[in-house]
């Protein structure tokens, strides 16, 4: 049996929607011929492991991660769109977020702050700040210092603890906290919100035979179009899905290229 996974808004509240999205794609891969096709998605299991397991068939992977440390062994094939504020076509961004009582209205001028980042090769939560401050940076430094919390609702709650000050959270994330997570903003705002950029893919092993890939894409396309899932893709927050390649998600190594030619490589 093949492995498949959903890891990028795996919350627990929305994982009955997640299950059922996935029982119609899987019937549809199935009807396509392809063998192995798992009953179930791997749930709460490391990327690392997932995006390097030989047997992935499916996965979705951050598009900063597309573009660096799995550049050779994940290929994106589709990109999700979303209905979320700060989601734009096939685009998102992230929410810049601070304590409510915060003196700030803009990030920029927050040098020597303490940032808190979900993971250090994240596009929502790390790449898309810095490119914010990258030019207010001073000796290749502009917060006071950075920490990691694992994931964007840790870096909620530690700006909520006073152990941070701000923080760049993923706009889809966000929204399904604020749906399903009573009372996870209190006490907190968004400031402002990053640059558009393309929406975390759907991604199979770069290695991948050409007609499987042709058959996942068209298997996801089917399932997005079936009216019987309306409500669950509602739950998901997603409204469509479009086909990618590689090449949609280059800017992502742009902004990372810009920050370096700045002289701020790293967020700090």
């Amino acid at each position: 049996m093949r492995t498949a996974s959903l890891p990028m808004y795996d919350l627990p509240e929305v994982r009955a929607a997640t299950a059922a999205f996935w029982a119609s794609l899987a019937r549809n891969l199935r009807r396509r011929g392809l063998a192995g096709v798992p009953d179930r998605l791997v749930h709460d299991r490391p990327v690392a492991e997932l995006w390097n397991d030989p047997g992935l068939l499916l996965s979705q992977c951050c598009g900063y991660d597309v573009m660096h440390r799995y550049h050779d062994r994940l290929l994106p094939i589709a990109t999700p769109q979303y209905a979320a504020p700060g989601c734009l076509g096939g685009t998102y961004s992230s929410m810049v977020v601070v304590a409510g009582d915060c003196p700030f209205d803009d990030v920029r001028e927050m040098r020597g702050a303490v940032a808190v980042i979900n993971g250090a090769e994240s596009h929502s939560g790390m790449s898309a700040l810095r490119h914010l401050v990258s030019e207010r940076h001073v000796d290749g430094q502009f917060f006071a210092a950075v920490k990691v919390s694992g994931s964007h609702l840790a870096s909620l709650e530690m700006i909520r603890q006073r152990q941070a000050e701000v923080a760049a959270i993923d706009c889809v994330t966000l929204a399904l906290i604020r749906r399903h997570l009573e009372g996870a903003m209190r006490g907190l705002r968004v400031l402002g919100n990053t640059y558009q950029a393309p929406a975390p893919p759907y991604v199979v092993r770069a290695a991948a035979p050409a007609g499987e890939i042709d058959k996942v894409g068209a298997a996801l396309a089917e399932t997005f179009d079936d009216p019987s899932l309306a409500d669950c893709r509602e739950i998901l927050l997603l409204k469509g899905v479009i086909p990618a390649s590689r090449e949609d998600y280059r800017e992502l190594g742009a902004l990372q290229d810009h920050a370096g030619r700045l002289g701020y490589p790293v967020l700090q």
